[in-house]
């Protein structure tokens, strides 16, 4: 689908950047550039992998993950990046669509592998950005963003336990990544615990799920739900790898250049490492999983670095959230084994703490991004979007990516001294919020807004309404000072406060936030 709109505004701009002396856009190329001037693309998105399961990471780690280490030597490691959320759903909205979660109609929470879609039908993805710049687009792994099946019409049996209404698996689904500008994709609906499990390619199920499939066991658990004869837990992660790597074979013989989406299912639960990684790390199942994903990386890696003709290529590699309170089973083995999962930071997925949202970044792209450079600059993966948009030339309307900034300049190095960034909001699984400016974290609730201590209504009582950290001198969010800087907690609040009236945290025209004008989680809001 072509936007008529962003082509009319590419010209507009263009034409005032040559009326301005041509200095209005940091372009690196146009839509019209030749292939061998444009990159190729590819987001590695892992799954509830922690910032401190990366060794690149963390010093301390309990294992090796060489094939992510040595992209990161050969590119730009961020160490302070940020998921949108805290959790999987709404993260990955927000790279699609360059915009916090939390404006959509989705407050709180994900979405399972039964649920409408959250894309809205006209807005911009990053998929149709580059669809429409004249690229390949295509997608592998993990969607989570709903879609709309098809069900058998009268049809109230139990084949279907979650919804009583049965699925028609032979009717082409719709609003899924086909509709949102991915011209191929390989799909799982939800996370790899959520049925039902089938793989969907370019919007209809590869085979028909024949029977009812559930595991209780507590690493590899997964919920109850129809299974297809070709979906086997185990095997998901090496067939997305396998298919990745086909794609880029693939792709490194046509003459158009492409954008890859691959969305890892692992190290999400269920933790379930084939057989030839079991043990490998010497300290639980999880970190072979983890293992098994830094291999499933470097498939990858490799198949665009060893391939001279895909040396113009920018990888990216990053995580949806923290590391899950799943990976720790039985008796704490992880830190038995001396490993902490978010390093040095406090909480882990679906907490407002750094543990639930600053991830693993890393960009590589060679000739244009300085090996083995590291970036304290904070970004979020909400900048997906107007990162493209600049390398690609092309502006964002007022109603695109609102909440997108582009890194470009930082993996270039050719920004200046201030932050990209005026500030940048965090949001929880239970719709918490907080807001990071410079060193300050304003979190706007007394608990950790997921699973972590404290988290109900009487670990919280007694605690101040809100917390106040300075992330410089505590990065584990030890000592709330809230008490002592009022007037930098009034100051950080009407920042926010502005940033979700007017729809947008970047300069341009407000616009709306979807659902419900108002909803519980914004008690605090004037």
């Amino acid at each position: 689908m072509m936007h008529q709109r962003l082509a009319l505004l590419s010209c507009c701009l263009a034409a005032v950047a040559i009326a301005l002396g041509g200095c209005s856009l940091r372009s690196v190329e146009t839509p019209g550039a030749p292939k061998e001037t444009r990159p190729n693309v590819i987001i590695i998105l892992a799954d509830d992998l922690g910032i401190g399961d990366v060794s690149a990471y963390n010093k301390n780690s309990a294992w090796q993950t060489p094939h992510i280490d040595r992209l990161a030597a050969r590119g730009m490691s961020f160490s302070d990046a940020h998921t949108s959320s805290s959790i999987c759903t709404p993260t990955r909205y927000s790279i699609m669509t360059g915009r916090y979660n939390w404006r959509s109609t989705l407050k709180k929470a994900g979405l399972n592998g039964y649920s409408p879609p959250l894309i809205e039908g006209e807005r911009l993805t990053i998929a149709e950005l580059f669809s429409d710049a004249g690229y390949d687009t295509a997608m592998v792994g993990k969607w989570h963003l709903g879609w709309d099946w098809r069900y058998v019409e009268g049809a109230t049996d139990q084949f279907d336990v979650k919804t009583r209404q049965r699925i028609d698996f032979s009717k082409r689904i719709e609003n899924g990544p086909q509709d949102h500008g991915f011209a191929y994709s390989y799909v799982t609906a939800a996370s790899l615990s959520s049925p039902p499990f089938v793989w969907v390619e370019n919007s209809r199920a590869t085979q028909i799920p024949d029977r009812v499939s559930v595991n209780y066991d507590e690493k590899a658990f997964w919920r109850k739900g129809p299974i297809a004869p070709d979906f086997d837990h185990a095997r998901t992660l090496d067939r997305i790898i396998n298919r990745s790597v086909g794609l880029i074979e693939e792709k490194a013989d046509g003459q158009t250049p492409f954008f890859l989406y691959i969305a890892l299912t692992a190290p999400h639960a269920p933790i379930v490492p084939t057989s030839e990684w079991i043990g490998k790390s010497n300290a639980s199942a999880y970190g072979d999983f983890v293992l098994q994903v830094d291999h499933g990386v470097g498939q990858i890696v490799d198949a665009v670095v060893e391939d001279d003709r895909l040396q113009n290529t920018l990888i990216f590699f990053t995580s949806d959230n923290g590391q899950s309170p799943r990976a720790d089973f039985e008796n704490d083995e992880l830190p038995l084994a001396g490993h902490q999962g978010s390093y040095i930071y406090r909480g882990r997925k679906f907490d407002i703490f750094e543990g639930g949202h600053r991830v693993p970044f890393i960009a590589s792209w060679p000739g244009k991004i300085d090996e083995g450079d590291w970036s304290d600059e904070v970004i979020c993966t909400t900048d997906f979007m107007a990162t493209a948009a600049e390398l690609l030339g092309v502006p964002l309307g007022d109603e695109t990516g609102e909440d997108s900034y582009s890194i470009l300049p930082a993996l270039l190095q050719q920004h200046e001294t201030r932050p990209i960034r005026e500030a940048t909001v965090h949001h929880s699984s239970d719709g918490r919020f907080a807001i990071r400016q410079a060193e300050w974290k304003l979190i706007l609730w007394p608990g950790s807004g997921g699973w972590a201590y404290p988290a109900s209504a009487e670990d919280m009582e007694g605690l101040p309404r809100f917390q106040l950290y300075n992330l410089t001198s505590d990065p584990g969010e030890t000592s709330n000072l809230v008490d002592k800087h009022p007037d930098r907690v009034e100051a950080m609040k009407a920042l926010l406060v502005q940033y979700v009236n007017e729809g947008r945290s970047t300069p341009g025209q407000p616009q709306r936030n979807d659902g419900p004008a108002t909803w519980p989680e914004l008690d605090w809001m004037p």
